[in-house]
C-alpha cells in the first residue's frame, strides 16, 4: 500500500504543477486589464512547497523505513490539505464566474447606432470579446481540478492507513 500511495501522490502532484504551469502563464502581470487572480501566491507556494517535501519525506520513508517518517508525512498531508481546501473554495466563484461570462459580438452598440469597425471591437479574440476577464485559475480544466482532488483524498487516505499499519509494512 505505501508504494501505491507514492504513485498516488506523484500523480497527484503531476496534475498540481500542470495547474501551476496554466497560472504562471495565464497570470501575466504585464498584460493590460488582466483579472486579480483570487488565489493568493504566498499559499500557491506553500501548497506546492509542503507538497514536494512532504513527497520526498515519503520516498524517504519507504527506503528507511521509520514510522516515523510516515507520521511527519500524515502532519505535511494536513497543512497541504488544508491549503489545498482554502484554493478550491476561492475557485469554485471564478468557476462560475466562466460558466456565466458574456460575449458580444464585433459589431457592438457605439453611441446611438451600430458600428462594425475594428476599433469598436472589445480586445481579446477577433470577432468576439468578453465582458468580463476571467483570474488566472479560471483557465483550469474542471476535470484536472476533480482529478486532483480525488487523488489527493485517496493520497491521504492511503498515507495514513499506512502509518497505522494497514495492509503490512
Amino acid at each position: 500500500m505505501r508504494f501505491v500511495a507514492l504513485i498516488v501522490w506523484f500523480i497527484t502532484a503531476l496534475w498540481g504543477l500542470y495547474m501551476l504551469a496554466v497560472w504562471l502563464i495565464e497570470n501575466d502581470a504585464t498584460r493590460q486589464g488582466n483579472a486579480a487572480s483570487r488565489l493568493p501566491l504566498p499559499v500557491i507556494l506553500s501548497h506546492v512547497t509542503f507538497a514536494v517535501t512532504g513527497l520526498v519525506v515519503w520516498v524517504v520513508y519507504l527506503l528507511v523505513d521509520r514510522p516515523v517518517l510516515a507520521w511527519i508525512a500524515v502532519g505535511i498531508l494536513v497543512a497541504i490539505a488544508l491549503l489545498g481546501l482554502t484554493m478550491f473554495a476561492r475557485w469554485i466563484p471564478v468557476y462560475r464566474m466562466a460558466d456565466e461570462e458574456v460575449s458580444v459580438p464585433v459589431a457592438a452598440m457605439s453611441g446611438g447606432g451600430l458600428a462594425a469597425t475594428p476599433e469598436a471591437a472589445p480586445s481579446g479574440v477577433p470577432g468576439v470579446g468578453s465582458l468580463r476577464e476571467l483570474p488566472a485559475e479560471g483557465s483550469f480544466p474542471l476535470l484536472i481540478v476533480l482529478a486532483h482532488g480525488v487523488f489527493a483524498v485517496s493520497t491521504v487516505v492511503l498515507v495514513v492507513l499506512t502509518a497505522l499499519g494497514v495492509g503490512g509494512s
